[in-house]
């Protein structure tokens, strides 16, 4: 055994006497939540339930609705929406890389909140007072099934849809270089559990709504290249937004479009959220490391994939960002 597979290894015992030694949790996890956000949130809300502790799960953003088959999806809640007013001492972060990531959620904690971060972002800070971090993992997700496999829990269809969930869709569908040999074995014992695999990614990585087409539509009408062509990216503004009547959900997946032109090192998508205010989207092809590049603007990810919000002008925040990723390209 590795010094690295012992030090993950105590983690996982570390995390599961926390979960064990305390009650009354509130599970959080990053603003705009996506698949492995959503069903790691799933995945802790129901290792407590059959644990018999008493807990709230909670997000500062609204859950997509395709993820609604999802075993206590409806259960997610807005911070502003809990009855309770009381503030939470034990909270479980998932697929969080950084503190700021939770959003108004945090307001629900107590000055003396305890936190247990688990996550498998490279860029995670490791904030919190008990961690749980792999990142060498596809997704939270697959932490969460090495965290399952302590308690004895009897696997069935919900809980397999959610770990399954996650896992499909933070490798694209076991198409992204993190899709490893354990991932292809993890989702195979998955399927044994009765996940349709057919149906799950029509789903969830298939399926497009009317609104996301036209925010494409819109976004390919942007589509800019560097002089050598390395570089590209795409510009969705407030107003597209709206006049396309789409929300959080209907972007995602804008930003692969340019990460798939051949020759290119990395793609973006700049997306106004609000006046000044701009989310930054990167991917690479894999020569670049975007996750220091988002780092460079306060935000964080993986090597392929990463991103971070600004508070500055769209037009500032486009010229910063590529002009950053040019200075990458030339070291």
């Amino acid at each position: 055994m590795t010094l690295q597979t012992e030090a993950y290894e105590r983690q996982l015992d570390e995390a599961k006497t926390f979960i064990e030694q305390y009650d009354r949790f509130l599970v959080v996890s990053h603003v705009h939540p996506d698949g492995d956000a959503i069903s790691s949130t799933l995945t802790v809300g129901y290792l407590l339930h059959q644990l018999g502790k008493t807990y709230t799960l909670v997000n500062a953003d609204p859950i997509p609705g395709k993820f609604s088959f999802l075993w206590g999806s409806d259960s997610i809640q807005r911070p502003q929406d809990l009855v309770s007013k009381e503030p939470f001492d034990y909270i479980i972060a998932v697929d969080c890389a950084d503190y700021s990531r939770i959003g108004s959620a945090a307001e629900r904690f107590s000055e003396r909140a305890q936190i247990l971060n688990i996550d498998h972002h490279p860029t995670n800070d490791h904030y919190g007072h008990c961690h749980l971090i792999r990142p060498e993992a596809a997704a939270t997700a697959e932490v969460l099934y090495d965290l399952l496999k302590r308690f004895e829990l009897k696997w069935g269809l919900d809980l397999a849809q959610c770990v399954y969930t996650g896992i499909l869709t933070d490798t694209g569908g076991f198409r992204y270089a993190n899709t490893s040999p354990r991932v292809m074995e993890i989702a195979s014992e998955l399927l044994s559990y009765g996940v349709n695999a057919h149906e799950m990614a029509e789903m969830l990585l298939e399926k497009r709504t009317l609104s996301h087409i036209k925010l494409l539509q819109k976004a390919l009408a942007t589509l800019s290249f560097s002089p050598d062509r390395k570089i590209s990216w795409m510009v969705l503004s407030l107003e597209d937004l709206k006049s396309a009547g789409g929300s959080n959900e209907d972007v995602e997946g804008l930003v692969n479009y340019p990460r798939h032109i051949e020759g290119l090192v990395v793609g973006t998508l700049f997306r106004e959220v609000d006046e000044n205010e701009v989310k930054i989207s990167l991917r690479s092809a894999g020569k670049v490391d975007v996750a220091h590049i988002a780092k460079c603007f306060n935000g964080g990810g993986h090597v392929r994939a990463a991103g971070a919000t600004v508070k500055k002008p769209l037009e500032e925040t486009i010229a910063s960002v590529v002009d950053q990723v040019k200075q990458v390209l030339k070291g």
